[in-house]
């Protein structure tokens, strides 16, 4: 019965450093940063698929760190690549369902898809958690407003039929 006072200070002392370090985004892993910093700056020069690679890296260096999936799906929405980015939008969902840079960046992926009502969805989601005045709102709303984008078809996607003909 000595030690019970202690112990409840000290149960409740660790109890609110917990709390504290649940509520703080955690830093990214050095070498992780340095590998986000790179992918960054091959977005930025147009490369998407080698920040990518960059961001696949870092995410195996730092598996833990949410905002490299953020990333992910940015290069992969820019490479074409949206039923991927979908996937890591909802990766970090899962991980963090109120990140509405995740649920308007999905929203957008889904729109170019073609899932209008979809974006629509997360739009309402989106005006239900932040409001009208976010910019993640109002973001989506624009990309719904101009509406989805026509996909671009590569040569091979529109080639003709191969015919065979029988020659005497």
């Amino acid at each position: 019965m000595r030690f019970a006072p202690a112990a409840v200070a000290l149960s409740l002392a660790v109890a609110l450093t917990a709390s504290v370090g649940m509520g703080a985004e955690r830093e990214a892993d050095p070498r992780a940063a340095a590998l986000i910093a790179e992918g960054r700056a091959a977005l930025a020069a147009e490369q998407p698929q080698r920040a990518i690679d960059a961001f696949e890296a870092a995410l195996a260096v730092d598996p833990g760190y949410t905002p490299i999936f953020l990333e992910l799906a940015q290069a992969s929405r820019a490479e074409g690549l949206q039923g991927k980015a979908i996937h890591y939008y909802r990766e970090t969902l899962a991980r963090d369902p109120g990140n509405l840079a995740a649920i308007s960046g999905e929203g957008e992926a889904l729109l170019e898809k073609g899932a209008v009502e979809k974006a629509k969805a997360n739009l309402a989601k989106l005006k239900s958690m932040c409001g009208e005045g976010c910019p993640e709102t109002r973001e989506l709303a624009a990309s719904i407003q101009r509406g989805p984008t026509a996909p671009v078809l590569t040569a091979e996607a529109v080639m003709p039929e191969a015919q065979v003909s029988q020659q005497n």
